[in-house]
């Protein structure tokens, strides 16, 4: 969510990462299942790492210009956003990072309306 004099903006990122990506070939279940239909955890580690890359890099580019930021979320995704942003010499913006558990639009903008309201 961006927030400037004109108003609010919600602009959701959608993210292509399998948290557990797919393994082609057979099932066990259903008859033939040979190794080399089975990619190499290694090859899903690096199919993993890249998809999550472009997701950061697409977050970072659309927060890049912002004053201040706030993350929050669910899961362990708020400490590497982080870590990047400060990788890209954007850390000093954070102004904060919470654990919350999935919220609606409104929610999302409640919260930001609260945080901001606070610093002041």
């Amino acid at each position: 969510m961006t927030v400037t004099e004109k108003g609010e903006n919600i602009k959701e990122i959608i993210s292509e990462v399998e948290k557990q990506p797919r393994r082609s070939g057979d099932s066990p279940l259903k008859g033939a299942y040979e190794s080399h239909q089975v990619p190499a955890d290694d090859s899903l580690q690096r199919i993993f790492t890249g998809q999550l890359n472009i997701y950061y890099d697409a977050v970072i580019a659309y927060i890049r210009d912002a004053e201040s930021i706030l993350i929050f979320g669910p899961g362990e995704a708020k400490d590497e956003l982080k870590k990047r942003l400060e990788e890209n010499n954007l850390g000093r913006r954070v102004v904060g990072i919470e654990t919350v558990d999935k919220m609606t639009d409104h929610q999302i903008t409640a919260k930001i309306r609260q945080h901001y309201v606070e610093l002041r």
